[in-house]
């Protein structure tokens, strides 16, 4: 055991799961053509907005009979609009492995009131697909971001479904490949894998979800800001850019800038190379250590982007008060900015490890871990 602290600091210390970090070498002077000042309703505004959905669907490989909307709200904005609108017309089941998955059953069962079937894994696994009945419209997140288990593909979803899938991709889109003929609807925002600004999210509606929206609706009244539809009719400017409320076109701006990189490093293969380069040397440090482990049950499980991790060592008696003394102590380093695990999660560290963070800090970062880890071991003996 060494108390020696590490040689070498990640280059970049952002492990934060959201916001996250930015593109690699960074600058604001990048945002120099964002049209500020400017009404989003311009020819300019309208064609930025266009912009950025136009280089979405390039780069994730959305079908071309998919819309693409930006929606306020983040993430959270776009799910809640999903299932707002779309939910009630048939049976529901509920699927939570994380802490916004169990956010979503909330809403559904007690704000909507849907005699929803709710299935959950504990935190590190997934529900198992194949005891789901997808006749019934199906909610779930693809990566769970507080728990780090992810689904490994949708084989499970039957082609033929009769009910609509509603997948929050927010921490799984542009780092992992989705299988677009599974899913009906797709959320995520860009303050996660492309490392932009927070309060927009996106809206990903298949032919079968807008099928839904123009002939069902719904039991509840609607606020303004989740309206899809218009007399019966999808509101098509919503997906050419024609947002339902005024976005901001620095964050536009922002978000054009990490498109545009992605496409520099090879699109959507570059991306999803990049995290598992990242995951996989937090995979090889835990696999080398006994008193570590990914919070993930099944390595196929294990997510690419969120990864969590508990302390195993027995000489630990509290388990939360251990973790955020280690994080707390990679913090005063400089070693790991946010890295402690999501509140509602078990103990243990989160570190992102998503597309726009640079391999060479993931690796940087694990002997400061063990330099942490050990630090807090040699000052429980101390105390004892």
């Amino acid at each position: 055991m060494t108390t020696n602290a590490p040689a070498k600091l990640p280059a970049n210390p952002r492990f934060s799961s959201g916001p996250c970090a930015k593109i690699p070498h960074y600058s604001l002077d990048m945002l120099a053509d964002a049209p500020l000042g400017r009404s989003h309703r311009a020819a300019i505004g309208k064609a930025k907005l266009k912009e950025a959905i136009d280089l979405t669907r390039e780069i994730l490989g959305v079908p071309a009979d998919y819309r693409i909307g930006i929606v306020p709200g983040s993430d959270t904005g776009a799910v809640e609009m999903a299932m707002w609108s779309l939910l009630g017309a048939r049976k529901v089941e509920m699927l939570a492995w994380e802490s916004f998955g169990e956010g979503w059953v909330t809403d559904v069962v007690k704000q909507l009131k849907l005699d929803a079937v709710v299935k959950k894994a504990p935190y590190g696994e997934v529900v198992d697909l194949a005891t789901v009945d997808f006749n019934a419209d199906v909610v779930f997140t693809w990566n769970g971001t507080t728990s780090g288990a992810r689904l490994a593909n949708g084989d499970a979803i039957p082609a033929d479904r009769e009910g609509l899938t509603i997948c929050d991709a927010t921490s799984a889109a542009f780092a992992m490949d989705l299988p677009w003929d599974k899913l009906d609807v797709v959320t995520f925002s860009w303050q996660k894998v492309l490392g932009g600004e927070g309060a927009h999210g996106m809206l990903i509606l298949s032919p079968r979800a807008v099928e839904r929206l123009e002939s069902y609706t719904p039991a509840w009244p609607l606020p303004k800001i989740f309206r899809l539809t218009s007399k019966g009719k999808l509101i098509e400017g919503i997906f050419v850019g024609e947002t339902i409320n005024t976005p901001s076109m620095l964050a536009v701006e922002d978000y054009l800038v990490s498109l545009k990189w992605a496409q520099s490093i090879g699109g959507l293969k570059g991306l999803i190379a990049r995290a598992e380069a990242n995951s996989g040397a937090v995979a090889k440090f835990v696999a080398a250590h006994d008193w570590i482990e990914n919070l993930a049950v099944n390595p196929a499980n294990a997510s690419t982007t969120s990864v969590c991790l508990k302390f195993t060592d027995p000489r630990i008696t509290d388990g939360a008060a251990f973790a955020k003394g280690v994080a707390k102590r990679l913090e005063k380093a400089g070693a790991a900015l946010d890295v402690g695990a999501y509140r509602d999660a078990p103990p243990g560290l989160r570190i992102w490890c998503g597309s726009t963070v640079e391999t060479a800090d993931v690796e940087a970062l694990m002997p400061w871990i063990e330099w942490a880890f050990e630090a807090e071991i040699a000052a429980l003996a101390n105390a004892a």
